[in-house]
């Protein structure tokens, strides 16, 4: 049977991995590493398909380590303790082991406790993959003992160079420019999903150029890489939300269509998205709220695709509301304070007193009821006595909460005044 395009591609030595010249170049970790002559264990981080494994089997080639690979979808511990068993022998021989864990997020604490001793002691040179964050995935034992390198999605440069090095091998693609530029962007960052949809192309043994609505008529485009309860959500989520608190509009929209595209339950945005309106915008447009409840109601009366235009306008309106995060700061503080001070309690001039022990005990004695105060305000004080007056909501000069702001700064001198003469 023939190769497949991406084995028969797949670089011969380090210098020929494109797109991660900043892990292997001189300055990047990797190629320290190597010059210093001291390969130590590694945690790969990175997207599909960008030469986690590649990179893996080529450390061990360029530092003369016996190359063992293993998954941990499929291996249990009496698999890695033959493979612990072996790499001792291997060393007491005068050998190295390279152990490449592909989707090492996938063993439990346990079994990544159990790599330790074998990498202390220098039985293995660790090298992990994965595509989740290790910092959520991978216990702190493990990460302190492993450097973890940040692998890159490829660019459209680097997956035209591996165009490239398969013209060099196979021939010119029998595609037009366009075609081409297609091709490159249905692969997504991915280098392998790129050469087999390559290999597609070539085995159609066109004689003229194919041009772009012939290519994706024959070649289904691949989905966008989206895990619900993986890094891509956390990461499209913190986008979305950023961009409507950078005030970008058409930023947020494209953020809401990766994650509706990618299958996102719209009441799981919905409710992000009310909480955006809540701690980015505030009072600063009271309104903003009830537009992103509205939009929630709306969704979950039309449904799906109609509903979710409701949930886009939200986005736009937050996108351009005035921003203040006043009240969440507020808040906040106000916890801190209540944490700090929580047994103290309220003085006894605002307590009500409805028995007569409780008025012998002067429950409500001196409790200036406001309305019958000048300008309806008695400015007086109703925290707790031993606990210095706190200040947690500063208004912004933005939006409704402009004239907040006027309220509060007006309060505040009044209650100054009313401390002067009292």
């Amino acid at each position: 049977m023939p190769r497949p395009l991406a084995d028969r591609m797949r670089p011969a030595t380090l210098s020929d991995v494109i797109g991660q010249d900043h892990a292997l170049g001189a300055e990047g970790p990797l190629g320290a590493m190597l010059a210093a002559g001291n390969l130590g264990s590694v945690i790969f981080w990175g997207p599909p398909g960008v030469g986690k494994t590649t990179i893996a089997r080529l450390l061990a080639a360029e530092t003369d380590l016996t190359f063992v690979q293993i998954s941990a979808i499929f291996t249990g511990v009496p698999d890695l303790r033959k493979i612990f068993d072996a790499a001792k022998i291997r060393r007491a021989n005068g050998g190295g082991t390279l152990l490449f864990v592909d989707e090492i997020h996938r063993f439990n604490k346990a079994q990544q406790d159990g790599f330790l001793p074998h990498m202390e002691d220098g039985t293995i040179v660790l090298v992990g993959a994965t595509t989740e964050n290790p910092s959520f995935e991978l216990n702190s034992a493990l990460l302190s003992r492993a450097q973890v390198i940040t692998l890159k999605r490829l660019d459209l440069i680097a997956l035209e160079k591996i165009l490239q090095r398969v013209e060099q091998e196979d021939g010119a693609l029998p595609l037009d420019g366009y075609a081409r530029e297609a091709l490159t962007e249905m692969a997504d960052g991915d280098g392998r999903a790129l050469l087999n949809l390559t290999e597609q192309v070539l085995s159609w043994g066109a004689t003229k150029p194919v041009g772009i609505d012939a290519l994706t008529s024959r070649l289904t485009r691949r989905a966008s890489k989206y895990d619900k309860s993986g890094d891509e959500h956390y990461n499209l989520i913190s986008a979305l939300h950023k961009s409507v608190r950078g005030s970008d509009p058409d930023a947020a929209l494209y953020w809401l269509g990766r994650m509706l595209q990618g299958g996102e339950d719209p009441r799981y945005l919905a409710r992000r998205i009310t909480r955006m309106a809540v701690e980015d915008i505030g009072l600063a447009d009271p309104q903003a709220q009830a537009i992103c409840l509205q939009s929630w109601d709306t969704y979950e009366r039309l449904g799906s695709p109609e509903g979710e235009l409701a949930l886009a306008q939200s986005v736009i309106y937050l996108a351009l509301a005035p921003k203040s995060n006043a009240a969440y700061v507020a808040y906040k503080a106000a916890m801190i304070s209540a944490k700090e001070y929580g047994s103290e309690p309220p003085p006894k001039h605002i307590l009500n007193a409805p028995t007569r022990l409780m008025k012998d005990e002067g429950y409500g004695v001196g409790y200036n009821y406001d309305h019958n105060a000048e300008d309806g305000f008695s400015g007086q004080d109703y925290f707790p006595e031993t606990m210095k007056r706190g200040v947690y909501y500063v208004p912004v000069e933005r939006g409704a909460e402009r004239e907040l702001k006027k309220r509060v700064d007006y309060f505040a001198k009044l209650r100054a005044r009313r401390n002067e003469t009292s």
